[in-house]
């Protein structure tokens, strides 16, 4: 067991990839809460920098570099930490930590239980298998019941709970094809939800701003809010909506960080890999009836069954149901 009063002063790691890392917050204020004089560090790539960066439980925030893995191990060392939890154990990681005489407690990544569920279709995950709880056990330490991912703006107040104005957030994108819900159904969904009174606002990336854009001139009223990966930006606007319309993705993670209901639409991949949203109000929609699901646990570039039906086959009329039932409205 890891007494967590005894130790002053803790590095955190996980490089990538923005889901993943909003996924740790509920273990740092964990820890946190087990001794507020805990020091806090964490180590993450550059560009995932802003999902933590204003985070009041965190002291430092050290930006890994793969061609300064030298400079970064002589600053390990000599921040002297008591203990290093690497939520990442990966060969980078590995080599980085290595021969330092720091305790270290590294995730225990659950290789053989995803090759068996995609290839195999056996299920030896538990019911309730969730990505903050394997990051919990692998720093020894209990998640509260309340406890819940969090984002915290330039001003360290978390987001959540503020106005909402009768408005939809969509998140069209997503890292791999098997795990994007079509254009046209988004379309679809988007005029069916404006006769019923709701606005759209759409959210992404640089990689989904013409998407955005094509889908805001296909629904009457909707706005574009893509960013250039502007996270606290795409995190201020999204607290306005009362409910968020998702795929798989860090956006959907997002919107769990600041408390948003979503329904959140899964193609090729299951909620039995635990990367649901946490503790907020959610609901999953998904084709239980095929048995090519999941055919991967991250996500393909193509259906290998060429047919697609895990996404094709989930009408915008099964989301606006769900939408309705979340929000208590007619239609």
């Amino acid at each position: 067991m890891i007494d967590y009063k005894k130790i002053k002063k803790i590095l955190i790691c996980r490089l990538s990839s923005l889901g993943d890392i909003l996924l740790t917050t509920p273990l740092v204020d964990s820890i946190k809460k087990q001794n507020q004089k805990i020091d806090i560090d964490f180590i993450l790539k550059e560009n995932y920098s802003d999902v933590i960066k204003f985070n009041p439980n965190i002291r430092k925030v050290i930006l890994y570099h793969p061609d300064k893995v030298s400079e970064l191990r002589n600053e390990i060392i000599t921040e002297n930490y008591d203990l290093i939890i690497d939520l990442q154990n990966n060969l980078r990681t590995n080599l980085l930590f290595a021969f330092n005489g720091i305790k270290k407690t590294h995730i225990k990544k659950s290789r053989l239980k995803k090759l068996l569920l995609v290839h195999l279709k056996i299920n030896r995950f538990e019911s309730n298998f969730s990505i903050p709880q394997l990051y919990a056990d692998t720093a020894d330490i209990t998640l509260s019941t309340s406890a819940r991912l969090s984002f915290y703006s330039m001003s360290s107040k978390v987001l959540r709970d503020e106005k909402r104005n009768s408005i939809i957030g969509f998140c069209p994108g997503a890292k791999h094809f098997t795990k994007k819900w079509s254009e046209d159904q988004f379309a679809e969904l988007g005029l069916m939800l404006n006769k019923s009174g709701f606005q759209i606002y759409l959210f992404g990336g640089k990689l989904e701003k013409n998407l955005c854009k094509r889908l805001s001139e296909k629904i009457p009223n909707a706005v574009d809010f893509s960013t250039e990966n502007d996270l606290i930006k795409t995190a201020e606007t999204m607290q306005l909506c009362d409910l968020v319309v998702s795929n798989d993705s860090a956006l959907m993670h997002l919107a769990s960080a600041i408390n948003i209901p979503i329904v959140a639409i899964f193609g090729s991949s299951v909620k039995e890999f635990g990367f649901t949203p946490f503790n907020v109000d959610y609901k999953i929609i998904e084709n239980s009836n095929l048995q090519c699901r999941p055919c991967s646990h991250i996500g393909r570039s193509n259906c290998l069954e060429k047919h697609f039906k895990c996404m094709l086959e989930i009408k915008p009329q099964h989301v606006y149901k769900e939408i309705s039932r979340m929000l208590k409205i007619d239609g």
